[in-house]
């Protein structure tokens, strides 16, 4: 995730260039929020677009900061051959602004700010710098007036946090793909040195508790993911039964239809309300017939990736 790099690199004494696409307007690959990090030893994360112009802007940057170059600088860049100035090299048409920000050791209190993220907040970039506020636009807002003064304002969201409950080979598989797409991954399990377990490099939090407890030891957010897929479907029901006390983004639960259908079946004989079920995704993942822990993984994730980005909702 952004915000951890540049925080990580400020905090080691290297200089970082945060890059935002500032306006975009037609087919412009780089659309407006787009933001990457650039650090002084060449490091890099994020992204404004891609392709040939992505990598001069980044070596503009390296430049900027190879010179100490202190201020705020911004940039068009159009993406039509036929542009007297500023073209991208790409031929995509549209446009797309940019903006350099240097940022130093001085603004690592701001991001730990958002890293800790506990109230709402609100990112602020003008000529005079990076900062933060506590309120503004719902949207992302761009003013300018008539002098060409401009202010950038953003409210900045949470970090998707997904729960994985059940740590075996998929579980291990959609924790290193949710990682790599920004998410906070907690996983949990009720087996002592599982081997997937241990070799989990890519989970944030991995916890070993028993499942009929964790409903008093989970902590959750009406706004993450919680993905059943446990060893055996009696776990799987045990945990649906304390999970759906709790509101959540998205439930998802891993199993055959034949599974499934037992489940409800089951369950329904003990009192679930039925209901329910239609805020639940089960079978868990998109339709791409997936086989393998890895192709799973990726349907599950691509499922929970259509519901983070408002096509799909399973809120209870």
């Amino acid at each position: 995730m952004l915000w951890p790099f540049l925080h990580k690199k400020l905090r080691d004494r290297i200089p970082v260039m945060l890059l935002l696409v500032l306006q975009s307007e037609g087919s412009s690959p780089g659309r407006q929020g787009f933001k990457m990090g650039v650090s002084a030893d060449s490091d890099l994360l994020g992204s404004i677009g891609g392709g040939i112009m992505e990598h001069k802007l980044v070596e503009k940057a390296l430049a900027l900061l190879a010179r100490h170059h202190p201020g705020v600088s911004t940039m068009w860049q159009h993406h039509n051959k036929t542009q007297p100035s500023d073209r991208s090299g790409m031929i995509c048409s549209g446009s797309q602004r940019i903006v350099f920000v240097p940022l130093t050791p001085l603004h690592l209190p701001l991001l730990e700010m958002i890293l800790e993220n506990r109230t709402p907040l609100w990112l602020k970039i003008s000529e005079s710098g990076f900062s933060l506020a506590n309120e503004g636009p719902e949207e992302i807002e761009l003013t300018e007036n008539d002098e060409g003064r401009w202010e950038y304002i953003e409210r900045l969201q949470r970090q998707p946090v997904a729960h994985i409950f059940g740590a075996g080979h998929v579980g291990l598989a959609l924790s290193e793909i949710l990682h790599f797409l920004g998410f906070y991954v907690k996983i949990y399990d009720d087996r002592e040195r599982l081997n997937t377990l241990e070799q989990n490099q890519f989970a944030d939090e991995k916890h070993v508790v028993a499942y009929d407890c964790i409903d008093d030891f989970l902590q959750s957010h009406p706004a993450d993911y919680a993905i059943i897929m446990t060893i055996g479907y009696r776990n799987d029901q045990l945990l649906l039964r304390q999970l759906t006390k709790r509101a959540w983004k998205y439930v998802g639960m891993l199993g055959s239809a034949a599974k499934i259908e037992t489940l409800k079946a089951e369950m329904a004989n003990e009192g679930f309300d039925p209901a329910l079920w239609k805020h639940i995704s089960a079978p868990i993942g998109l339709p791409i017939s997936s086989k393998t822990p890895q192709e799973i993984a990726v349907s599950i994730a691509a499922e929970i990736v259509w519901v983070k980005n408002g096509k799909k909702s399973y809120k209870l």
